[in-house]
């Protein structure tokens, strides 16, 4: 009985120490625009695009060298691609509908741990107004006053976005006029304290 209660006594000292002990404070990184990038690949039949979005502003949560949270504004009007002709077309109401929705928006929900520097991202995606999640790798390393994130690969499925122009999901019988609805995103985040 003694050594009961004398066990019972020590982990109720132990969860006192712990109940005061300091969580590891969550540190708010913000997003170096300038060092900040995200590129993008579109692919049809008959090859494929690529281009650019600039990043408008973001914020990276950490505690510790974990993250914990963030999110990052696009600046859709600055969407470029290896084409001018494309550029442009892009911005209209057949794709991203840019004077209508100058921004687009990720908001992470969840990270999971998937080893060393590596997670698990899960998030909330808006384009055009329209949000859906979705989960993809990333590495992320904190090196000092700083923390870079890197995904790539990231796919994306337009359709759910309302972006039809070209896609089989919309329109049956355009053969090889046809757009993947599926198009990828590479982002690379630098954010600092």
């Amino acid at each position: 009985m003694k050594k009961l209660i004398s066990s019972l006594c020590v982990s109720a000292g132990v969860a006192l120490m712990l109940a005061f002990t300091n969580p590891v404070k969550t540190e708010t990184f913000t997003v170096d625009t300038q060092r900040s990038s995200i590129d993008w690949i579109g692919r049809k039949v008959t090859g494929q695009h690529v281009g650019k979005i600039n990043i408008s502003s973001g914020e990276l949560l950490l505690s510790g060298n974990a993250v914990k949270g963030g999110s990052f504004i696009m600046d859709m009007t600055s969407i470029t691609s290896d084409n001018e002709r494309l550029t442009g077309h892009l911005k209209t109401d057949d794709f991203f509908s840019v004077q209508k929705n100058a921004t687009s928006k990720f908001v992470i929900t969840k990270v999971k741990s998937a080893g060393a520097d590596r997670v698990d991202v899960t998030g909330d995606l808006t384009i055009k107004g329209i949000t859906e999640s979705i989960t993809f790798p990333a590495s992320v390393k904190k090196q000092g006053n700083a923390v870079v994130a890197v995904a790539k690969g990231i796919k994306v499925n337009r359709a759910k976005y309302d972006i039809r122009y070209g896609s089989k999901s919309f329109f049956n019988d355009i053969g090889d006029k046809a757009i993947d609805d599926e198009f990828e995103l590479a982002i690379n985040l630098v954010a600092k304290k």
